[in-house]
C-alpha cells in the first residue's frame, strides 16, 4: 500500500515537471518566432546598431547674398569660414593625465573636465572644444599629442558687422538660425548631415575604415536677397544720425520699389553686430521693429482715408467743406491737432494742413462699413508674408466691435495698431497705380545642386483704380509743396508724401501720454514714374514734436541720396 502511494506521487511529480517543461519549453518558442518572426526586422536593426558605428558628417550651412551693382556679382553679407574641432580617440592616449594637462594649457580649460572626459576607452570619438582660435590650432598641431585631431568645421560670420543686422538675424551656439533669414529659412540654410559608418569588432575596435560606408552631406542653400548694399549702407547711416540728432528711443525706415514689391533696404536702429550675438543683454534689441512692432500711425493714415473716398468717386481733390475745429460723434468732441480751426478747405488742403476733421468729413461719403473694407483690402490687420521671422499683423480688430467715434479717429490714425511694413506696402500701392504688392526681400534661392528659384513679383489685389491713385499722388505732392511735409523737398523732383504725429497711449490704457510722440513719414518720388516708396518712423524724439520736424526731413535726405543714386533726372528747374 505504501509503495503504491509513493509511486502514485512520483508519477504527479513527473506529470508536473512535465508539465512545466513543456510550458517553459512554448514559451520559448513563442519567444523565439516573437523575436525571428514578427520583430525580426527590430532586432536586425538593432544588432546592426550595435555592430557599425556611426559619425555625422556636418553640412555646410548656405550664404546670404546680395548682388552688387557695381560689380554684377554676389556679394555675402553671411558666410562661413573654416575652424577647427579637437577632439580625442581615447583609446589611442597613451598618458590621460598629461595629455589633459596640455591640452587645458592650450585651449584655457580646466584638466579634470578634459581628464573625465577622455577616460573611457570604449568611446572612439569625444569632442573637446570646438571653434577653437588659429592660434590654439597651431598650437595642437605641434604639440603632436597621440590621441588628440582636429576636425574642420565652419563658423557663421557676417563680414559687414552691424548692416542689415534685422534682416539677417544670427546663427546661434548651437547653430541654429535665429531672427530674420537665419530664422525664417533656418531649413533651408542648415541643409541635411551626411554620415559615415564603419563595422565594428565586439569590443567596440573599428574593423577597418577603408570599407566605410559614406553618405555625403547636402549642403544648405544660398539665400539672394532684393538688399541694394549701397542704399541699405545709406540708409542705415541716415537713421543712426537722424535719431541720435533727436535723442530718440530708436527708428526705422523701409525703401520699397513699388512695381514689384522689393525691399531695398530695411533699417532699424539701435542695431548690433551678429559676430558678437552673445554681448547683447537686452533680447528686444533683436527685434526687427520695421516688420513687428505696432503703432498707431496717426496722420499718414489719411492717404488711406481719402483713397477710399476718392476711388468711389465720392470726393475730388477740389471737393470743399467748411470746417470748425471740431467734430462731435457719441458725446466725444474730436478737434484738429492744436485746436486749431481752418474754414473752407479742399480736400488737398486737408492732406496739407492735415486736418482730422477733413478726414472724418471724407470718409462719411462712404460710410463706416466701406471705409474699414479699404482698410483690409489695403493689408491691414493681415500679415504681408515677407520672408522674415518675428513679423506682426497689427490689430484691426473686427468691424462689430468699432463704435462711430472709432471709425471717426481711425480716419487720422488714432486707435488702431499697424506695423511700418504694413504701410509701406500701402504707400508703394498707391505709387504703383494702385496695385497691391507682397513686399518681398528675397530674390532667390540657390539650392546646393546649383538649381535656382526665382522670387517673382506677386500682385495681391488692385486696391484702387489708377486714376484715383494719381489723383492721391499728386495731393500727397502739395503736402510737400505747400504742406507739413516741406522739409521732405528735393530741389528739381516732385515728391509725395504725407507727415504723421502719432501719440502714444499709456501703458494702462487709458489714455495718451502727454509728452510723447511718434514721428513718422510716407512718400515716394519722382512722382511722375516712381522707382521708391520709402517710410520713415522715429519713435519718441526729444527735442521736437511733430514729424515735420523730425521724419520728413529724413525722407528728404534719403529722397536725395535716391534720386541721385539713381541718377534720375531733374524734372523741374532747380531753384537756386
Amino acid at each position: 500500500m505504501y509503495r503504491y502511494q509513493e509511486v502514485k506521487t512520483q508519477r504527479k511529480r513527473i506529470i508536473f515537471l512535465s508539465v512545466i517543461t513543456l510550458s517553459i519549453g512554448l514559451v520559448l518558442i513563442l519567444r523565439l518566432f516573437q523575436i525571428q518572426v514578427l520583430e525580426h526586422n527590430y532586432y536586425q536593426a538593432l544588432a546592426e546598431k550595435q555592430h557599425w558605428v556611426q559619425e555625422e558628417i556636418p553640412a555646410n550651412r548656405g550664404r546670404i547674398l546680395v548682388v552688387d551693382k557695381d560689380s554684377e556679382e554676389l556679394y555675402p553679407l553671411a558666410a562661413n569660414i573654416i575652424k577647427h574641432l579637437v577632439y580625442a580617440v581615447p583609446g589611442q592616449i597613451k598618458d590621460k593625465k598629461e595629455t589633459a594637462q596640455k591640452l587645458a594649457r592650450i585651449l584655457n580649460m580646466k584638466q579634470e573636465e578634459i581628464e573625465d572626459s577622455i577616460k573611457d576607452n570604449r568611446k572612439f570619438y569625444v569632442p573637446i572644444k570646438h571653434k577653437i582660435s588659429d592660434q590654439e590650432t597651431e598650437e595642437i598641431k605641434k604639440s603632436k599629442l597621440s590621441g588628440i585631431y582636429l576636425n574642420e568645421e565652419p563658423q557663421r560670420i557676417y563680414p559687414e558687422k552691424t548692416l542689415a543686422a534685422h534682416i539677417l538675424g544670427f546663427v546661434n551656439n548651437e547653430g541654429h538660425g535665429q531672427y530674420g533669414i537665419e530664422g525664417f529659412f533656418d531649413k533651408e540654410l542648415r541643409g541635411k548631415p551626411g554620415f559615415i559608418q564603419a563595422e565594428k569588432d565586439v569590443l567596440g575596435t573599428i574593423i577597418s575604415w577603408n570599407e566605410a560606408k559614406i553618405n555625403p552631406a547636402d549642403n544648405g542653400a544660398d539665400i539672394v536677397l532684393t538688399i541694394d548694399r549701397n542704399i541699405q549702407y545709406k540708409t542705415e547711416e541716415i537713421l543712426e544720425k537722424a535719431v541720435k540728432k533727436h535723442q530718440a528711443d530708436s527708428g526705422s525706415i523701409i525703401v520699397m520699389e513699388p512695381k514689384t514689391g522689393k525691399i531695398l533696404a530695411m533699417a532699424c536702429y539701435p542695431t548690433f553686430d551678429p559676430n558678437k550675438f552673445f554681448e547683447v543683454k537686452d533680447y528686444n534689441l533683436f527685434k526687427n521693429s520695421a516688420i513687428s512692432d505696432v503703432w498707431e500711425p496717426g496722420s499718414i493714415f489719411k492717404v488711406i482715408t481719402m483713397a477710399a473716398a476718392l476711388n468711389e468717386g465720392k470726393i475730388t481733390p477740389e471737393t470743399t467743406y467748411v470746417d470748425t475745429g471740431s467734430v462731435v460723434i457719441d458725446n466725444h468732441i474730436i478737434r484738429n491737432a492744436g485746436n486749431r480751426v481752418y474754414g473752407q478747405q479742399t480736400m488737398t488742403q486737408v492732406l496739407e494742413n492735415s486736418i482730422n476733421t477733413g478726414a472724418i468729413f471724407a470718409k462719411e461719403q462712404i460710410g463706416n462699413e466701406m471705409f474699414y473694407n479699404y482698410i483690409k483690402n489695403f493689408g491691414f490687420g493681415v500679415y504681408t508674408g515677407i520672408e522674415l521671422a518675428g513679423e506682426g499683423k497689427g490689430n484691426i480688430s473686427s468691424i462689430n466691435d468699432w463704435s462711430r467715434s472709432q471709425f471717426a479717429t481711425a480716419t487720422f490714425g488714432q486707435g488702431i495698431a499697424i506695423t511700418p511694413l504694413q504701410m509701406a506696402t500701402a504707400i508703394a500701392a498707391i505709387a504703383n497705380n494702385g496695385r497691391l504688392m507682397k513686399p518681398t526681400i528675397v530674390e532667390k534661392i540657390i539650392k546646393s545642386d546649383k538649381k535656382e528659384e526665382e522670387i517673382k513679383p506677386h500682385l495681391v489685389r488692385q486696391v484702387i483704380k489708377p486714376n484715383a491713385a494719381a489723383q492721391l499722388g499728386a495731393m500727397m505732392v502739395q503736402v510737400v509743396e505747400k504742406g507739413h511735409g516741406y522739409q521732405a523737398q528735393v530741389p528739381g523732383y516732385y515728391v509725395a508724401g504725407k507727415t504723421g504725429t502719432a501719440q502714444v497711449p499709456l501703458p494702462s490704457g487709458n489714455g495718451y501720454d502727454p509728452n510723447k510722440t511718434i514721428g513718422s513719414f510716407a512718400g515716394f518720388a519722382p512722382i511722375n514714374e516712381p522707382r521708391f516708396a520709402i517710410l520713415v518712423k522715429i519713435d519718441v524724439p526729444r527735442d521736437v514734436i511733430w514729424a515735420e520736424s523730425s521724419a520728413a526731413p529724413v525722407c528728404g535726405e534719403l529722397t536725395r541720396e535716391l534720386l541721385n543714386y539713381y541718377k534720375i533726372p531733374p524734372s523741374r528747374p532747380i531753384n537756386k
